[in-house]
C-alpha cells in the first residue's frame, strides 16, 4: 500500500508538470494569435483607410473634405449623389449604359476568341504550334503604350475613332495573351480521353470545343469574364484616346469632368460617383471571387 502511493505520487507530479507546460503553451499561442490578430487588423485598416476615406469625403461639403483627413463626417451631404449624377452636361445613366455596353462586349470577345485559340495551342495539332504559342506569350511583355501610336493610326484610317469599335472589335481577334494562357493551362488539364471518345463517336474538333471542353472550363472561363469585366470596367487610358464626343464617355472619362484646372472642382460630387462607379466591380467581385480562386488554382498559375 505504502509502495503504491509512493509510485503515484512522481506520476501525479509529472502529470501537473505537463498540464502547466501545456497551459502555457496554450497561452502563448493565444497570445501569438492576438498580436497577429491585431497586426492584420492594423494593416488592413491602413491598406483600407484611402478607401474610407473617399467614401466618407462623398458625404462631405467641399470645404471639409481636404480640411478634415478623418473617416468619419460631421455633416452628412447626401445632394453630392443626386447633384453629381446629373452635374455635367450628360447624367451618368448615360456614361453608366456606356460602360456597361464596352464592358459586356468585350467579356463576350474575349471568352469566345481567348477560348478558340487556347483550344488550339492546347488541344490540336498544327504547324509550328509552339512557335505560335511561344510568339504569343511574348506579347505578354509588350507594354500597351508601344503598340498605341500604330494602332491609334489604323483606327483613324479605318475611322473608327470616336465609336467604340477600337475598344470592341480586338477582342474578337483574341488580343488578350493573359487569358489565352490561363486557358492553355486549363484546358491541358483536362484528360485526352474525352476528346478520343468523342471522335470515335464522330464529333468534330468544333463539336469537341462546343460541347465538352467549355462545359468543363466554366472556372477558367469565369475569372476570365471576372478580370475582364474589371479591367475594361476601369479602363481610362483607352477610352481617353478614342472617344471625343461626352455622349460617348465612359464613367472614368465622366469623372475625370469633375476636376477642372481652370475652375471651381466639385470634390463632393466626385467622390460620390467615384464610389457609385466602384459598386458594380464589388458586387462583382464579390458573387464571383470563388471562381477566381477555383479558376487560378486548377490552371496552375502561381
Amino acid at each position: 500500500m505504502t509502495d503504491s502511493v509512493l509510485d503515484q505520487g512522481p506520476i501525479s507530479e509529472a502529470r501537473q508538470v505537463a498540464r502547466d507546460l501545456r497551459a502555457a503553451r496554450e497561452k502563448r499561442e493565444r497570445r501569438s494569435r492576438l498580436l497577429k490578430h491585431i497586426f492584420l487588423s492594423l494593416f488592413a485598416f491602413f491598406m483600407l483607410y484611402p478607401l474610407l476615406w473617399m467614401v466618407a469625403s462623398s458625404f462631405k461639403p467641399d470645404n471639409q473634405i481636404f480640411g478634415d483627413l478623418s473617416i468619419i463626417p460631421t455633416t452628412f451631404m447626401w445632394q453630392n449623389f443626386t447633384e453629381g449624377w446629373y452635374a455635367l452636361r450628360e447624367s451618368f445613366t448615360l456614361f453608366y449604359w456606356n460602360s456597361t455596353l464596352i464592358t459586356v462586349l468585350t467579356v463576350i470577345g474575349n471568352l469566345l476568341s481567348c477560348s478558340f485559340a487556347a483550344y488550339a495551342f492546347a488541344r490540336l495539332d498544327f504547324t509550328l504550334k509552339n512557335f505560335w504559342f511561344a510568339l504569343m506569350m511574348m506579347t505578354l511583355m509588350i507594354p500597351y503604350h508601344v503598340v498605341l501610336i500604330p494602332q491609334y493610326v489604323l483606327f483613324l484610317n479605318l475611322g473608327w475613332v470616336d465609336t467604340y469599335l477600337p475598344l470592341v472589335v480586338p477582342k474578337f481577334l483574341a488580343s488578350e495573351a493573359f487569358f489565352i494562357f490561363l486557358m492553355v493551362q486549363f484546358f491541358r488539364q483536362l484528360p485526352r480521353e474525352l476528346d478520343e471518345a468523342a471522335m470515335i463517336d464522330g464529333c468534330s474538333p468544333y463539336k469537341i470545343y462546343w460541347a465538352i471542353i467549355i462545359p468543363l472550363s466554366l472556372p477558367a472561363m469565369a475569372t476570365a469574364a471576372i478580370f475582364s469585366f474589371i479591367w475594361t470596367w476601369d479602363d481610362f487610358l483607352a477610352p481617353l484616346i478614342y472617344l471625343n464626343d461626352i455622349a460617348n464617355y465612359t464613367v472614368p472619362l465622366a469623372l475625370r469632368l469633375f476636376v477642372d484646372a481652370e475652375s471651381q472642382s466639385a470634390f463632393g460630387q466626385l467622390f460620390a460617383m467615384s464610389v457609385l462607379s466602384l459598386v458594380p466591380v464589388v458586387v462583382f467581385f464579390v458573387v464571383f471571387q470563388r471562381f477566381i480562386i477555383r479558376g487560378i488554382a486548377m490552371s496552375g498559375l502561381k
